[in-house]
């Protein structure tokens, strides 16, 4: 008994040492399983955050892009489309405010979020299309709208020359219809009739002149209109007014015609004289029609 003792007492002390190595053994394995549980989990969560960092950027790109063509959708024709445009442009801002909320994401969150930038992206090449192909439309209806400018503006031109022309053609027509008058003399007379050389002696002031044929001029009763203004610069007479210029001009004698085209020669006009006449140069005007036929000057001599 007291021989096997020893022998009890070393199992003893091995199995106790067995033990421990045992738990010990044990204890380092659930150490380093809980270690690499953590290396795991922290490399999970190194990587949503890589994706997220991703994801985050690519939103940005894509708001950037909504951004750049923000006053070209605004032209869109279709409310509808802008609507849409715009509801996807605010999405692209609400998932960006998303991201940058929290610091780390699910996978399936992030798996998610792809999938929506994925259709956000193709959204915006559907409406950049739109976009480019009014613009190219709005380049079409410019280009047009020159041309129809450049159309305009030579036709004003023609139609300005073509006035221009009708002003220069109506201007020529009016003067060709304008009676003329040649020959034209002042001359004193007594009370016989017979000319008198000295001025301060005369009974009438005779005024003859010839009109010529004119083939333009409306035929018909022609009223011709007598001035005569002294060396006093005074209107001789006074058989009432006619009018000339937009206004009233007096007159001091007249004499009704009948013109029909062929030309009137020796045609006179008289006036009584009425107050003392002195020498100089005296002013004979012939109206007609609202126009001045001559203005000649004459001196008569005492």
């Amino acid at each position: 008994m007291n021989k096997k003792s020893p022998l009890l007492w070393i199992a003893v002390v091995l199995a106790a040492v067995l033990a421990a190595v045992v738990v010990v053994s044990l204890l380092r394995t659930a150490s380093l399983s809980r270690e690499v549980e953590q290396a795991r989990e922290a490399n999970e969560q190194l990587q949503l955050a890589n994706e997220q960092l991703q994801l985050t950027k690519e939103f940005e790109a894509v708001n950037a892009e909504f951004a750049q063509y923000e006053t070209a959708a605004q032209r869109l024709t279709n409310d509808t489309v802008y609507a849409k445009y715009t509801a996807a442009k605010q999405k692209v801002e609400q998932l960006m405010k998303e991201l940058q909320s929290e610091k780390v994401k699910s996978k399936e969150r992030i798996s998610q979020l792809q999938g929506e930038i994925s259709t956000l992206k193709n959204l915006l090449r559907h409406y950049v299309a739109q976009i480019d192909s009014l613009s190219r439309e709005n380049a079409g209806l410019k280009a047009e709208n020159l041309e129809i400018k450049s159309r305009n503006a030579e036709l004003s031109s023609r139609v300005s020359e073509v006035s221009q022309r009708n002003e220069v053609l109506s201007e020529r027509m009016t003067l060709a219809e304008k009676l003329n008058v040649t020959g034209v003399s002042l001359t004193p007379l007594k009370k016989n009739g017979k000319t008198e050389k000295n001025v301060t002696k005369a009974k009438q002031l005779m005024v003859r002149f010839t009109i010529p044929q004119n083939n333009s001029t409306p035929v018909g009763d022609k009223t011709i209109y007598l001035r005569l203004v002294n060396p006093e610069g005074q209107l001789l007479g006074g058989a009432g007014s006619f009018a000339f210029e937009g206004g009233s001009v007096a007159c001091t004698a007249r004499k009704t015609v009948e013109y029909a085209g062929d030309e009137l020669s020796g045609v006179t006009i008289y006036w009584d004289v009425n107050t003392t006449l002195t020498p100089g140069d005296y002013t004979v005007e012939l109206f007609t029609d609202g126009y001045r036929l001559t203005s000649r000057r004459f001196t008569l001599k005492k």
